[in-house]
């Protein structure tokens, strides 16, 4: 039995346990994606954006789907190390809310932050407009499957005018060996909205289970939005993100995207731009072992005057592999786009591989757009500078390789989450003893 059958079969026994169930238009939603899955399975190297990253190993490892409650223990240690002091928080464990370590209390007037599963029941005309509306047409396998097989995840809906004072933090959490969570988050603002929101995906132990995640984000006329995903998963998991937002006249979107857990894993971000609206996608990604780290990111500029930032770095050591696939697509009515792509990589050891394909796709002639990559080693000379002022080399090569990563960390607007990002990267590094004086 393939993946796709052995999901199939999941599936049919999964159908009326799926939140929404009741719901005509998301029972269709999900049997038109159910049948594409079952047709297309998982992507394949041989699709151009799948090249650099081959998902065959999960053809022969078979995940089981969660039914019912989460069965493992919550490592509640774990949890507390992930959240952010003073956030409201939403927590799911394997794919299902946890009531227990959610804390959703004196959220502002009109401002929505719950499960899906719940939403589906309290808001499903809501819902209805915004599900499924800003992923990509043309759905590659694992969005499909998302779709088809989604438990639950967060919804999130902010009101025209509402500032959120403090962030909002989602938290998904893998406790089951083998276990597949499936989930969809939705994220909308209305028109002069603002807020901070940050997806952390993590596990428990060493664990190999599946994580399929997607978050659509809707970005209303002149709103504001500060998204961070942080991707902390075991060694032994596999995770599928997928990002895919779309912005209003004069909207604003900030993203940050941190991996450096998995033993496999892919996160996409798109973005769809309107008039005049701002978009800047920062992200760093941090392999060693043999992990497979790989980031794709697609920016469509659909009307003028829009601005885009990307600024991407990779670190990978031992025999790991990065990926970064960045693509700009200026559509011809996309006027006066002013569009900067820059992605920077660091080897850390022979074995060590970064494939970087930036680029840019233009059908407008009155832009400004540049793009520019690089692939190398530390500085010798900047390791012989250090060690000529009586630093080992080790210590050297780390605080280099720390420097390189940490202009990325900088760039986090909220402390908390910039004291956790940099603990991880730190844990990557020998020489434990020093990390206290570095940060």
């Amino acid at each position: 039995m393939n993946a796709a059958q052995h999901y199939v079969e999941h599936y049919r026994e999964l159908a009326s346990k799926l939140p929404g169930e009741h719901l005509p238009w998301l029972r269709r939603l999900r049997e038109e994606a159910q049948s594409r899955f079952s047709a297309s399975g998982f992507p394949s190297p041989r699709e151009e954006e799948w090249k650099y990253t081959n998902v065959a190993t999960l053809e022969k490892k078979l995940f089981v789907p969660t039914v019912g409650a989460p069965a493992g223990a919550t490592d509640t240690n774990a949890l507390a190390r992930l959240r952010l002091e003073g956030a409201w928080l939403l927590v799911f464990v394997d794919g299902v809310y946890s009531t227990e370590h959610s804390v959703t209390a004196n959220l502002p007037e009109g401002v929505i932050a719950t499960s899906l599963a719940n939403a589906l029941e309290q808001y499903p005309d809501l819902i209805e407009g915004l599900l499924n509306q800003v992923v990509p047409e043309v759905a590659h396998g694992f969005i499909a499957f998302t779709t088809a097989y989604f438990r639950d995840g967060a919804f999130v809906h902010i009101p025209a005018g509402k500032v959120l004072d403090r962030p909002l933090q989602v938290i998904h959490f893998s406790t089951r060996p083998d276990g597949l969570s499936v989930t969809r988050n939705l994220v909308a603002l209305e028109q002069n909205a603002e807020a901070s929101l940050v997806e952390t995906y993590a596990g428990t132990g060493g664990s190999s289970y599946l994580t399929a995640s997607v978050t659509e984000i809707s970005v209303g006329e002149n709103a504001g939005l500060d998204h961070y995903k942080l991707q902390s998963e075991t060694t032994k998991s596999y995770h599928f993100g997928g990002i895919y937002a779309r912005e209003a006249r004069s909207a604003r979107l900030r993203q940050h995207h941190l991996a450096f857990g998995g033993l496999l894993a892919r996160t996409e971000i798109h973005a769809q731009l309107g008039h005049a609206a701002g978009c800047e996608l920062d992200g760093l990604f941090l392999a060693t072992g043999r992990r497979h780290l790989d980031t794709q990111t697609l920016i469509h500029h659909r009307a003028p005057c829009g601005t885009s930032r990307e600024t991407y770095r990779g670190i990978a050591g031992d025999r790991a592999r990065g990926v970064f696939s960045g693509r700009i697509v200026v559509h011809p009515e996309a006027q006066k786009t002013d569009a900067e792509m820059s992605n920077r990589n660091l080897l850390l050891s022979e074995d060590a591989e970064i494939d970087s394909k930036p680029q840019l796709e233009i059908h407008a002639d009155d832009v400004k757009c540049a793009h520019g990559v690089t692939v190398g080693q530390l500085d010798p000379e900047a390791i012989f500078y250090l060690e000529s002022r009586g630093v080992d080399e080790p210590t050297a090569r780390n605080m280099l390789t720390f420097a390189f990563a940490n202009e990325m960390v900088e760039k986090i607007r909220l402390s908390s989450l910039k004291r956790l990002v940099q603990s991880e990267l730190l844990s990557f590094l020998p020489q434990s003893d020093i990390r206290k004086d570095w940060l």
